[in-house]
């Protein structure tokens, strides 16, 4: 588990610098976007890596892993949106955005170690396109209880579910970076 500790810090460090570099290009211009603005964005990129990895080829050059960073990043987003609220303008500064940013990876990454025990690490025996459809499984739940105004009867919230997102991203660019 040491392993996955310094791995999964690198991936997230990296989705983190991407984040920083959007920030200084754009602000926090995302804080507008409503909860279902960024699962769609979340569904963008996830079906675009499934249709990609069905294909076995790709007309666009963007890359699956800058795929998989754009679903951790922006179901980051989502986390401090949920929990922050919507702003009707970008209010917050770079270096809030960051600590936002960091706190939800602190969140996210405790619940890895928490399932990585429990689960015994299953995710290092699995195929990025599994993690690819867990993804997007997780995408279209997130989708069905916002049509339903957030009401669930037995199934997790949003917030897990986000989580789980940025847990899948981040084991699939460990997968990929270790060949």
């Amino acid at each position: 588990m040491a392993h996955t500790a310094t791995q999964y810090a690198a991936e997230i460090a990296r989705c983190r610098e991407l984040y920083g570099k959007k920030l200084t290009d754009y602000g926090a211009a995302w804080r507008i976007l409503r909860l279902p603005s960024l699962t769609d964005q979340l569904f963008i990129k996830a079906n675009r890596l499934r249709t990609i990895q069905d294909a076995g080829v790709q007309k666009v050059a963007d890359s699956q892993e800058g795929e998989f960073i754009g679903i951790v990043n922006y179901a980051i987003m989502a986390l401090i949106q949920l929990e922050r609220g919507i702003a009707h303008e970008p209010d917050l500064s770079p270096e809030e955005a960051l600590a936002a940013f960091d706190a939800q990876a602190t969140k996210i990454y405790e619940l890895m170690e928490a399932k990585n025990h429990d689960y015994g690490e299953a995710w290092r025996d699995m195929r990025v396109t599994s993690l690819t459809d867990l993804i997007l499984q997780k995408v279209l739940r997130v989708k069905q209880i916002e049509d339903n105004s957030g009401a669930t009867l037995v199934s997790e919230g949003v917030d897990a579910n986000y989580m789980d997102m940025v847990n899948y991203a981040v084991f699939a660019l460990i997968l990929m970076h270790q060949g």
